[in-house]
């Protein structure tokens, strides 16, 4: 019996020390699994694990379950959570550099969305480092389009609309174009149709399809307005604490998830646009008129970002230009 006792300590001891040594992060994220984003991030937990072999474990919260949207940089910043998801272009009131990339019809194709990736990453490093971040990996949207009960073929069309916003930015082009810019968060999209809180929105098709865009409004006109980025941040201390084995796999996992995630938006992009046409949504070329009012405001928009940026911001659009 004293045997028995004395081994089943030894197993309560080493059972002890293997679940201390493991390192589990709680990780929050703002969309819900269907979208791509939270696809890749579950992957990219996924690598972390194995990389690790069960040593570093990331527990993946989705749908803003965990914290809203909004939330998570300061929930991060403040180690509430050690890392998280957030939209680039919700942190625009922090700093200017974080609306870059939501710029109106700066860049509209994936390639130049990669080149003003490029040319702004360490601007944006460099912000998250003040606030205790650091950047891991970011991945775009597909273009931007609109979403709309009746056909959009010119600028008047907007006046008068319940537009709903998910960023300083885009709340700036509802007021040029003549519209209400409501915040409504992705989870919360067919609630707001429904009550009437909003009544036309700018998104990309992977939302449209996750939220049944086609449950309250007919038209998708694909202006390809902006590719917006969500970025995946990582508080620098909790960072630190990390075995530099930790360390190397976490970003050794990041850099595929970025790789991969920009190949999953290009694909994400064919496939749920034709999946809101395959729902009865009448997707359609913008005509010229549209296009070519909706460019002015976006040069407009970008001289009106570039002064509020500075000198910073002003470089860094002459370099991508």
């Amino acid at each position: 019996m004293k045997f028995f006792n004395m081994a089943v300590l030894t197993f309560a001891v080493i059972s002890s020390a293997s679940t201390t040594a493991a390192t589990r992060w709680d990780m929050a994220t703002p969309y819900v699994d269907a979208t791509h984003h939270t696809k890749n991030i579950i992957q990219f937990a996924d690598d972390v694990k194995t990389a690790t072999q069960g040593e570093f474990e990331i527990i993946v919260h989705s749908g803003a379950s965990l914290i809203k949207h909004k939330e998570i940089p300061k929930a991060v910043r403040s180690q509430q959570v050690p890392i998280g998801e957030v939209f680039i272009g919700i942190m625009g009131n922090d700093d200017p550099i974080f609306k870059l990339d939501n710029i109106p019809f700066l860049a509209t194709d994936f390639e130049q969305a990669k080149k003003l990736y490029d040319i702004s990453k360490s601007a944006i490093e460099a912000k998250l480092d003040e606030d205790g971040l650091m950047l891991l990996y970011s991945v775009p949207w597909p273009p931007q389009g609109i979403y709309s009960k009746d056909p959009i073929t010119k600028i008047e069309d907007f006046k008068g609309a319940k537009l709903r916003s998910y960023s300083s930015t885009l709340s700036r082009l509802a007021i040029l174009l003549s519209a209400s810019p409501t915040t409504v968060q992705t989870v919360e999209i067919p609630q707001a149709f429904s009550t009437g809180i909003v009544n036309m929105m700018i998104t990309s098709p992977t939302t449209g399809v996750s939220s049944q865009a086609w449950d309250y409004v007919n038209n998708y006109t694909d202006v390809q307005a902006w590719i917006p980025k969500n970025m995946v941040i990582v508080n620098k201390r909790a960072f630190r604490r990390l075995d530099k084995p930790l360390q190397t796999a976490l970003l050794t996992s990041a850099a595929a998830a970025e790789q991969r995630g920009w190949e999953m938006a290009i694909q994400e992009t064919k496939m749920k646009t034709a999946e809101l046409a395959e729902h009865g949504m009448n997707v359609t070329a913008p005509s010229d008129t549209l296009m070519t009012e909706l460019k002015k405001i976006g040069n407009d928009m970008a001289t009106e970002w570039a002064n509020e940026a500075g000198s910073e911001g002003k470089a860094l659009l002459s370099e991508y230009k």
